[in-house]
């Protein structure tokens, strides 16, 4: 079959497209034929080596994708030949026209949802999903700050927060973006690049300031998340593309009595047991009927997964970027 395989870290001209061997099922995995992958942040990381759970050359990456189950292990429950599934954390990687997932990462999808949309799941919607609901508890009626909301997480994170009844406060790099995050739902949009948010958000909020604020971006606005979460407060911090440390004062966020959430799904579910399915099964509900969309910016074929990443990095997508490892 056809993979895009890292054989040394570096930059997006290291992801080459070559024929490797077919996966064959163990006893409690499927074979799935895929027909479309994510492309993640993660994906960037695990190219260039900064990934802590990627491993070493070679690597197929890709952490999600969907398709059609192909062939099945001896032991596998609930999953047929001929299901339309999305599935996460298989191997080789999915920026492949084949992959091999053990039963527990797959998921049964609707007829009615498509191969974008299906695929784009594991990752970013639902990393939005698990800290909005499980982690900082959204409630109806609450303020949410959402930065890079033009992310794929930001984009399903302002979504899932009106979903919930929130009132939705977006940053975004440029004028496009926060205009992008508007039509998407947001409440407020701020353009970080040329407005001080600090300043903008307290004149938004008032007062009282932001009960929930979803910091994807990391460095040194981590900290200025902390100001700007209100009494009781939570702050959710899942990434940092911003490849700095942060510098906090703790007196910015004690005497509020804030609480601080650390989220990394790899981690969530390799050491504290958590299993997505249940939560993907109601993502994909949502979105076959109409609750919410997965946003696709931009599909890449599999020989063009080099573009893809450049057109991630330099933060060109408006949703989701995809790759078609069956053709466009």
């Amino acid at each position: 079959m056809k993979a895009v395989r890292i054989e040394e870290f570096g930059g997006p001209e290291v992801l080459q497209t070559a024929d490797i061997l077919l996966p064959e099922p163990e006893e409690d995995e499927v074979l799935i034929e895929l027909r479309a992958s994510g492309v993640n942040r993660a994906d960037v990381l695990t190219r260039s080596g900064g990934y802590h759970v990627a491993g070493q050359p070679p690597i197929v990456p890709g952490f999600e994708g969907s398709g059609i189950v192909r062939e099945i292990g001896p032991v596998v429950a609930g999953v047929s030949i001929g299901d339309r599934v999305l599935a996460f954390g298989g191997r080789p990687g999915f920026y492949a026209e084949y992959v091999a997932v053990s039963q527990r990462r797959v998921v049964k999808v609707p007829e009615d949802l498509d191969w974008d949309s299906a695929a784009a799941l594991p990752v970013a919607p639902l990393s939005a999903w698990y800290c909005l609901r499980r982690l900082a508890q959204l409630r109806s009626g609450e303020s949410v700050l959402i930065r890079a909301a033009a992310s794929g997480v930001g984009d399903a994170a302002v979504q899932i927060s009106k979903h919930l009844g929130a009132t939705v406060i977006a940053t975004a790099g440029s004028d496009e973006k926060v205009a992008w995050a508007l039509e998407n739902g947001a409440d407020e949009g701020i353009n970080h690049a040329r407005e001080d948010v600090l300043g903008r958000v307290r004149e938004i909020a008032g007062e009282g300031g932001i009960e929930v604020v979803l910091d994807t971006v990391g460095g040194r606005v981590f900290g200025e998340s902390l100001k700007l979460a209100g009494h009781g407060g939570r702050v959710v911090a899942l990434a940092n593309v911003a490849l700095e440390e942060s510098t906090i004062d703790t007196r910015d966020f004690y005497p509020k009595n804030v609480t601080i959430y650390g989220f990394q799904i790899t981690n969530l579910m390799q050491h504290l047991g958590y299993d997505p399915r249940g939560d993907l099964e109601e993502l994909a509900g949502l979105v076959a009927r109409g609750k919410l969309k997965i946003n696709v910016d931009k599909a890449f074929p599999l020989e063009e997964a080099g573009d893809a990443h450049r057109y991630l990095e330099g933060r060109r997508n408006k949703g989701k970027v995809m790759i078609h490892p069956q053709g466009l």
